[in-house]
């Protein structure tokens, strides 16, 4: 079976991590986030924990994959800790679930600015195409090969940086603060616990792929550097990005400005630079979602390619194409599960919210298992001299509680709001937990278990 090469280096790897992190939440929901905290105070709150928790889960992959520096990230660290089932689930999930949901609901991003941008009357049907055809875009680049899929990506990051930059500038140092003192000294306004909850699933959201360069392990120069560096130096580029960027909104148009916005960094520019800033700002939303769908796809086989290497009924997708680089019978699987996706939720409005519900839950309850993982994995020999976590068991912990506190946050969410789409995303879990059991007593039948065992 033909292996990767090692192709990756340290800017490739954070910008994958940082591309796929900073997609349009930042623009897309940051005013509904603030709407449902109680001043800026608090909202600025939430993005530092947010950052501090995306911190906290790179240090834990920083040690995981230098633990196991093998394609599939997740998929890895579960099957050595728990058996290859556990890893199998996760793969599952990630294949039906969460790769699809976060490319989709970026694809719809791209698509509604995009028409802005062109003059395009958004309709449900033009809307869909625009989608389907920047993931056709998208995937077409990456079967040209590991070279063109990073470049591609490096090109997207550095672009939505420069201009996420120019945005802090304009609202810190180019405008005149727009009641920031009565902002701030207002009473803060009440919020319920359901609106605080709501406010930390889309920050999470926003703050979500910072784990994805984990999958690539294998492709990267100089492993143990790379990977530790690349996790932690994206963690806090991410978290400076997003605690900045508020603070820069806040003091342009003022909280209840914000809170009231429709379009936050839109609104931001065209105070300073009228209709060339709000085409400035379509522009550089439609790159940062084609950076987080690129980036995206470009990890997302990894995992895949390496469930068909273990698992005899997945081989076929365990084939690497050598003179691309790419795992591309997996690529092109997901592209057109993420397509069948698109066409379901594209008949709504709102695709992009109904896809945040339908991942949340699923996409923070492996993660608890991850973190635990961290545990389990240190009790066994290891071949290489992974990073450890500084604080012993205290970070993981931390990460453990607030991976815990976020799938029940997204739990009862769904369950709050009667949300179909957490019902598919559970169904579809229970279909692949199914199959690991089946596969489980048809292996209890072969190794000749008591047929009490076997009769379960």
């Amino acid at each position: 079976m033909t292996q990767p090469r090692r192709q990756l280096n340290l800017l490739d790897v954070i910008c994958i991590n940082v591309g796929i992190v900073i997609g349009a939440g930042i623009f897309e929901s940051t005013p509904f986030i603030a709407s449902n905290t109680s001043g800026p105070v608090y909202l600025i709150a939430l993005w530092i924990t947010g950052g501090v928790a995306a911190l906290l889960g790179a240090l834990c992959y920083a040690e995981l994959t230098t633990t196991l520096p093998r394609h599939g990230g997740e998929y890895a660290f579960l099957s050595e800790a728990y058996g290859k089932n556990a890893g199998f689930l996760f793969a599952w999930a990630d294949f039906w679930i969460i790769r699809p949901g976060n490319i989709g609901s970026m694809a719809f991003v791209f698509a509604n600015y995009f028409q802005q941008l062109c003059g395009i009357t958004p309709t449900i049907q033009t809307t869909l195409v625009c989608a389907l055809g920047s993931l056709a875009a998208l995937t077409a680049t990456n079967l040209l090969g590991v070279q063109m899929g990073k470049w591609t990506q490096n090109l997207l990051t550095l672009t939505k940086l420069l201009g996420i930059a120019i945005i802090i500038v304009t609202g810190l140092l180019l405008l005149p603060a727009a009641n920031v003192g009565g902002a701030v000294l207002e009473p803060p306004t009440p919020q319920s616990l359901s609106a605080h909850s709501l406010a930390m699933i889309l920050i999470m959201f926003s703050y979500g792929g910072w784990n994805e360069m984990s999958n690539v392990a294998a492709e990267m120069h100089n492993p143990r550097r790379t990977i530790v560096w690349g996790l932690v130096g994206s963690a806090v580029t991410v978290a400076a990005v997003y605690v900045l960027a508020n603070i820069a909104f806040i003091r342009a148009l003022g909280f209840n400005g914000m809170v009231h916005s429709t379009a936050v960094a839109t609104d931001v520019m065209a105070i300073r630079f009228g209709s060339p800033g709000r085409i400035l700002i379509s522009l550089l939303i439609c790159v940062s979602s084609l950076g987080a769908m690129n980036g995206t796809l470009f990890t997302g086989p990894r995992i895949y390619y390496a469930l068909g290497c273990d698992h005899g009924v997945f081989r076929w997708l365990g084939q690497w194409n050598v003179s691309l680089g790419v795992p591309a019978r997996a690529l092109l699987l997901l592209s057109i599960v993420t397509a069948s996706m698109l066409a379901v939720f594209g008949v709504y409005p709102n695709g992009f919210s109904r896809l945040v519900e339908f991942t949340a839950p699923v996409f923070w309850g492996f993660f608890f298992f991850v973190s635990i993982a961290v545990f389990v994995l240190r009790r066994r020999p290891c071949e290489t001299e992974p990073y450890r976590v500084p604080g012993g068991p205290i970070v993981p912990a931390i990460f453990c509680l607030m991976s815990a506190g976020m799938t029940y946050t997204g739990i009862r969410r769904a369950i709050e709001v009667r949300a179909w789409e957490a019902v598919w995303s559970v169904g579809i879990l229970t279909i692949g937990l199914a199959l690991v059991l089946y596969w489980w007593y048809r292996q209890a039948g072969k190794n000749g278990l008591p047929s009490k065992v076997r009769n379960l």
